[in-house]
């Protein structure tokens, strides 16, 4: 009897093996050859599925995306207050425990990788602009946000809050642990909410 492959599945462990090889030896590492040895997969397995390196890269990033909002998701379906809502989805989006520190990683490596080369590749967009975008207007639309707020300059500093915590998560881990990222992401909406 034939073994049925799911082909869902297999484009994922190939992925995850990208996301393991970059972790441990860098963008500079992550050749189809280390990819592939990293996956339990031939090269001839790995092309069938992703015909050049830049499909692979793609859908490891399109994944970290799908992975995140899955996760938000979630939050967003919990039956919590609104300002709790918004923190526990900003929490989604920020570096605080194994799993979403590694995706961190790749990720930043993988957008390092596409503005170094100077690419014209169609990387995926995290979305994260457009999310803080909508935790602002729910903010103001439950009437939680204080009188006089300039929401568009909201937007941009909850934007590069989210963007920075999350990059000074992954370059300085031990000062910036995930307690001090929590109380900083409370801080900051405790800051702008009126109660």
């Amino acid at each position: 009897m034939p073994k049925i492959v799911d082909h869902e599945e297999r484009k994922k462990r190939i992925a995850e093996a990208m996301w393991r090889v970059i972790l441990d030896k860098g963008m500079e590492g992550a050749t189809v050859r280390n990819i592939a040895e990293e996956a339990g997969l031939s090269l001839g397995a790995l092309r069938y599925y992703f015909q050049t390196q830049d499909d692979l890269l793609v859908y490891a990033m399109e994944l970290v995306i799908n992975r995140a909002n899955a996760r938000i998701k979630v939050v967003i379906q919990r039956d919590l207050p609104p300002k709790e809502r918004v923190i526990a989805t900003l929490l989604e989006c920020v570096p605080v425990d194994t799993e979403s520190l590694a995706e961190m990683s790749v990720w930043f490596a993988f957008k390092a990788h596409i503005k170094h080369r100077n690419s014209t590749l169609d990387a995926p967009n995290d979305g994260l602009l457009e999310g803080m975008q909508k935790l602002i207007s729910y903010l103001h639309t439950m009437d939680l946000l204080k009188i006089d707020l300039n929401l568009d300059l909201e937007v941009e500093r909850l934007y590069a809050l989210i963007d920075g915590i999350a990059m000074h998560a992954l370059l300085d881990p031990e000062r910036l642990n995930s307690d001090r990222v929590i109380k900083t992401i409370h801080y900051h909406i405790n800051s702008i909410c009126n109660k």
